[in-house]
C-alpha cells in the first residue's frame, strides 16, 4: 500500500522556501510573520485531510470530493477558500488515463493533493524545482502559486495532444499502405484517448472562464492575465482535440470506402471470370455436342465408309463455322449490354 507524504512550506515575501514539519507549525509560523502556506499531499487519507478542517476551515463536502477519484473538472467556491479541480494525464500502452488533481485556494494558503499515477510518479513531479525558478513570481502571493500549478498542468498536456496526433499520422498512412492489414485497435484507442481529453478540457476551460471572471475573490486583479493565458491554451487544445476526432472519423470513413473499392474489384475480377468461363463454355456447348454425335459409329454408317474422310472434314468446318459464330453473337451481346449500362447512367 503507497505510503501518503505531506509536505508543508511556508513561502516568504522574499520568495524563500521553509520546509515545516507539521501544518500546525506552519500556521505558527505565518501567524508570527508574513507570507503564505502551500501544503501539497501525495496519495492521501481521508484522515491526514480532515487536519484542514479546522486549520484552514475546509468543508467536509471538499475532502470527499479529494477522496473520491473520479470527480470532474470544477470550481466550488466557500466563504473563506475556493476548491478547484483539474485533470493530469498520463499515457500508457492501453490507454490514456485522466488522474484528479485537487486544490485549494485561501487568502494566504494553497493546497494541492493528488493520488500517484500508474507509474508511481506523484501527479506534480517537477513543480517545486519550476517553482524554485519562479521565486520572484510566487512570493507575489497565492494566486501565483496557483497560477504555476495550473500552468503547468495545461503545459504537460501538449506532450499527450501531440503523440496523438503523431499515432493519427501513422494511421493514416497505414491506411492508405495496406488498407485490408490496418488493425483498427490504435485508431479506436486514439478516438477513446481524445474523448477522456475533450472531456477533461471543455470543463477545465470553464474553471478558468470562471477565475478570469473573479468569481473566486482569493484571485488578484494582477494576476488575472496569467490566468486569462491558461485559458488560451486550454481553448487551443479543445479545438485540436475536437479536430482530431473529426480525423478519427474521417480515416474510418477512408478505411471503409478503400476496403469497399478493394472488395469491388475483387468482385469485377470475379466477374470477368465468369464471363470468360461463360463464353468459353457456351461456344464448346455445341461444338461438343456435335463432336459426340460426329464421333459415334452411326455418323460414319450414314455416310458410308468410303466418304469419311470428307465427312469428317465438312465436321471440323461447320463446328468451327458455329463456334466463330457463337462467339460473334456473344461479343455483340456483351457490347449492346455496356452501352445500355452506360446510357442508363448518363440519364441518372
Amino acid at each position: 500500500m503507497k505510503q501518503p507524504e505531506a509536505h508543508y512550506t511556508i513561502i516568504t515575501p522574499s520568495g524563500g522556501f521553509e520546509e515545516m514539519p507539521t501544518l500546525k507549525e506552519t500556521l505558527a509560523y505565518t501567524t508570527s510573520q508574513n507570507g503564505y502556506i502551500w501544503a501539497d499531499y501525495v496519495d492521501p487519507t481521508a484522515e491526514l485531510l480532515e487536519e484542514l478542517m479546522p486549520a484552514l476551515g475546509i468543508h467536509p463536502l471538499s475532502i470527499e470530493d479529494c477522496i473520491n477519484r473520479d470527480q470532474l473538472p470544477k470550481l466550488d467556491l466557500f466563504p473563506n477558500y475556493s476548491f478547484l479541480i483539474f485533470n493530469t494525464f498520463e499515457e500508457t500502452p492501453e490507454e490514456l488515463l485522466s488522474h484528479e488533481l485537487d486544490l485549494f485556494i485561501g487568502e494566504n494558503f494553497v493546497v494541492t493533493a493528488g493520488f500517484r499515477r500508474k507509474d508511481n510518479q506523484p501527479l506534480l513531479t517537477g513543480l517545486r524545482e519550476l517553482l524554485e525558478r519562479q521565486r520572484e513570481v510566487v512570493r507575489q502571493g497565492p494566486s501565483y502559486l496557483l497560477h504555476q500549478v495550473l500552468d503547468k498542468t495545461v503545459d504537460d498536456k501538449l506532450g499527450v495532444i501531440e503523440n496523438i496526433e503523431e499515432a493519427l499520422e501513422a494511421n493514416e498512412d497505414a491506411i492508405l499502405a495496406e488498407p485490408l492489414e490496418f488493425d483498427y485497435s490504435s485508431l479506436m484507442q486514439s478516438r477513446r484517448a481524445l474523448q477522456v481529453m475533450r472531456r477533461s478540457l471543455f470543463h477545465e476551460r470553464e474553471v478558468v472562464n470562471k477565475l478570469i471572471r473573479r468569481d473566486s475573490p482569493f484571485i488578484t486583479e494582477k494576476a488575472l492575465v496569467y490566468f486569462r493565458d491558461i485559458y488560451d491554451h486550454l481553448s487551443k487544445y479543445y479545438e485540436v482535440a475536437e479536430a482530431s476526432r473529426e480525423q478519427v472519423t474521417d480515416l474510418m470513413e477512408i478505411h471503409l470506402s478503400l476496403i469497399n473499392n478493394s472488395m469491388a474489384e475483387t468482385a469485377n475480377r470475379t466477374n470477368a471470370i465468369m464471363r470468360r468461363l461463360t463464353l468459353i463454355t457456351t461456344i464448346f456447348m455445341p461444338l461438343t455436342l456435335i463432336a459426340g454425335i460426329g464421333g459415334m459409329s452411326e455418323f460414319t454408317m450414314m455416310v458410308g465408309q468410303e466418304n469419311w474422310g470428307i465427312a469428317y472434314f465438312v465436321l471440323l468446318v461447320g463446328m468451327a463455322v458455329i463456334g466463330l459464330i457463337n462467339y460473334r453473337l456473344l461479343l455483340r451481346m456483351e457490347r449492346d449490354a455496356n452501352e445500355d449500362v452506360k446510357k442508363l447512367q448518363i440519364k441518372k
